[in-house]
């Protein structure tokens, strides 16, 4: 049964560079309109390959990084695994290597997870205790991200929401702590209703070994506990998808460029 996905926008490009680039040259456009209108830009980072290209874009593209607002930026994480922020696992360390060390960011710009806690709820608490400061929310708010990047795994999962966690259900808290058996290690991640806030959110998908899950994520039946990415609904915002060519094989609803 194929079920509708509101103000979701669905785009088939050929590569992961195709992706990386219009991914880039999106990140500059709400950027700039949001500093154009209320004179800051808070966006959400992701971990992956993808991402990587993107943030390798933003800062040596001459086109895209001068016309990005680094001074009026400020980056936050969807997740982060329960490691040290030097660790090769960390979101963190991969965003400094190829986007922070090579802009003109200032450590007060970035906000991250805190993963080299022993208790990783601690970690999720003060993150959302810091999300909660900087955007001046009151109990039962949810921040207003304007742009919140997502990848998606071949099981369905985004940030660290994945099949069958406890993350899943919670619909009060900005970020916490989940305990992922796949991979027997605890994560940190936003939650679905603090998501779904964003301005706008983007996906971005690459592989072959991805294509079951989306096109199932996009086209089947809405079952999020087994295709978390399902959840990922903005309330008053925008959703674009940009899938590689391998990734969207098996769509039937997508414009395929």
């Amino acid at each position: 049964m194929n079920v509708d996905r509101p103000k979701a926008e669905v785009r088939i490009l050929p590569d992961g560079a195709a992706i990386a680039r219009r991914g880039a040259e999106h990140f500059v456009k709400i950027a700039a309109a949001a500093v154009k209108e209320k004179g800051s830009f808070q966006v959400a980072l992701s971990g992956g390959s993808t991402p990587k290209a993107l943030h390798g874009l933003l800062v040596n593209d001459p086109a895209l990084r001068s016309q990005l607002p680094w001074d009026k930026m400020h980056l936050f994480f969807g997740d982060e695994r329960h490691v040290k922020p030097d660790d090769p696992l960390s979101n963190y360390r991969m965003a400094v290597e190829t986007l922070i060390s090579k802009s003109p960011l200032k450590p007060e710009q970035v906000s991250r997870i805190k993963a080299e806690y022993p208790e990783a709820e601690d970690a999720a608490r003060e993150y959302e205790q810091e999300i909660r400061a900087h955007f001046k929310l009151t109990d039962g708010q949810f921040p207003r991200f304007d742009l919140v990047l997502l990848g998606m795994g071949s099981e369905g999962h985004t940030a660290s929401l994945f099949p069958g966690t406890k993350a899943l259900r919670e619909n009060r808290r900005i970020a916490v702590h989940n305990w992922v058996g796949k991979v027997l290690m605890d994560r940190i991640t936003l939650t679905a209703p603090a998501i779904n806030n964003a301005a706008h959110i983007l996906f971005m998908v690459t592989g072959a070994d991805k294509a079951p899950a989306l096109t199932a994520v996009l086209e089947r039946a809405y079952e999020p506990e087994q295709l978390p990415a399902q959840l990922i609904q903005p309330v008053n915002g925008t959703l674009l998808w940009l899938v590689d060519a391998a990734a969207g094989s098996m769509l039937t609803h997508a414009i395929r460029e």
